[in-house]
């Protein structure tokens, strides 16, 4: 794909993503931050079903979607997305902002909607905060994201089970959330939409000067050259 299809296609997912997001944000404000659809009946499911290990294995895959290991996780995949040591650099440098850029923006959000967290007589993990966009479901998707794209640049057609993977780690440090009581599942589902859409917009802004080969896989493709091979 050229670099104007990149952009487009990051652009167009991106904008749906934050048109949903602005929807749940706007609806969760409306109503106070009170429980939405699922919202309840899955807090009760979860605290109802929480045996010994089960807890323990969900606060295990939790602490991976915050602190040191989401960003040591977008070092590697810019390590693994560059192939010299500038395009690695610059990779990294990339990941990290997007990252790092994008948590400042969701704790901007979080102050604006200041939504309650659920009653904390049911938590099985630390929390702090307000609860709207889901911290951990944010990052850990953020995460994913980039490393996906890593892979996928790597390794276009063989790296399908590994980018499956990764994608189910972000998506289970969501669900852990609401599994031990520390958010409400619209809160996740607001992480998740959100993340599409930050990455989206980064994705589409770098498109239009990182090196082809960087966002193709492939050896860097003249874009005018081209065109005109197309209209020959």
């Amino acid at each position: 794909m050229n670099r104007k299809g990149v952009a487009e296609l990051a652009g167009s997912v991106g904008l749906g993503a934050w048109t949903a997001f602005g929807v749940l944000a706007l609806v969760v404000a409306g109503g106070h931050g009170s429980p939405l659809y699922l919202d309840d009946g899955l807090l009760t499911w979860s605290a109802g079903h929480r045996p010994s290990l089960a807890v323990a294995v969900a606060r295990g895959l939790t602490a991976t979607g915050t602190g040191i290991v989401p960003y040591a996780l977008v070092v590697l995949a810019g390590l693994v997305a560059g192939r010299t040591p500038r395009e690695r650099a610059a990779a990294v440098l990339l990941g990290g902002v997007c990252l790092g850029a994008g948590q400042g923006v969701r704790y901007g959000v979080m102050e604006l909607v200041a939504r309650a967290r659920p009653p904390e007589s049911g938590w099985q993990t630390h929390a702090s905060g307000w609860s709207f966009p889901s911290g951990h479901s944010t990052t850990a998707a953020l995460t994913a994201g980039l490393v996906i794209l890593a892979i996928t640049v790597r390794a276009p057609r063989g790296g399908r089970l590994l980018c499956l993977a990764v994608g189910c780690w972000g998506a289970l440090v969501g669900l852990t959330r609401v599994y031990l009581g520390v958010h409400w599942f619209t809160d996740v589902i607001g992480g998740w939409l959100f993340a599409v859409g930050w990455l989206g917009v980064c994705l589409c802004a770098a498109a239009w000067w990182l090196p082809s080969r960087l966002l193709t896989g492939g050896a860097p493709v003249d874009e005018e050259a081209r065109g005109g091979r197309d209209h020959a």
